[in-house]
């Protein structure tokens, strides 16, 4: 029996709003004698929000080492089936083979957007649809 509330998708849809994991990328690793060399400190870490990315202040991340994490980091923060192997991988190395600096990517929790706070097309497009 139907309760006349719309489910929890349904609602979603109305408000036009969707979820997504925010992120920690943490420095786990680094080849010993090399933290200075590649400039890659255990502990060092980056947040992602949405799009946004936050490092601390006055700390650095190699662009090397974001270079190779990034192209994961939308697929990170989705949802996904449960048996997906995004859900189940977690590290990431350094792409200098000498380094072997390892990444983890954390889930840290969830927070919801609304497309018109992330979006710059016209709100009359958006109602449309693709095509």
């Amino acid at each position: 029996m139907s309760s006349g509330r719309p489910d929890e998708r349904s609602a979603a849809v109305a408000k036009r709003t969707f979820r997504l994991y925010d992120l920690r990328v943490e420095i786990v690793s680094v080849k010993p004698g090399l933290e200075s060399v590649c400039n890659h400190h255990v502990g060092d870490y980056f947040e992602v929000s949405g799009e946004n990315l936050s490092i601390p202040a006055g700390k650095t991340f190699s662009m090397y080492a974001l270079a190779a994490v990034l192209p994961l980091l939308p697929a990170k923060q989705r949802f996904s089936d449960e048996h997906d192997w995004i859900n189940v991988e977690e590290h990431v190395l350094c792409p200098d083979p000498h380094c072997e600096a390892m990444m983890r990517i954390t889930r840290t929790r969830v927070r919801e957007f609304a497309l018109e706070d992330v979006s710059a097309a016209p709100k009359a497009r958006r109602e449309e649809g693709p095509g």
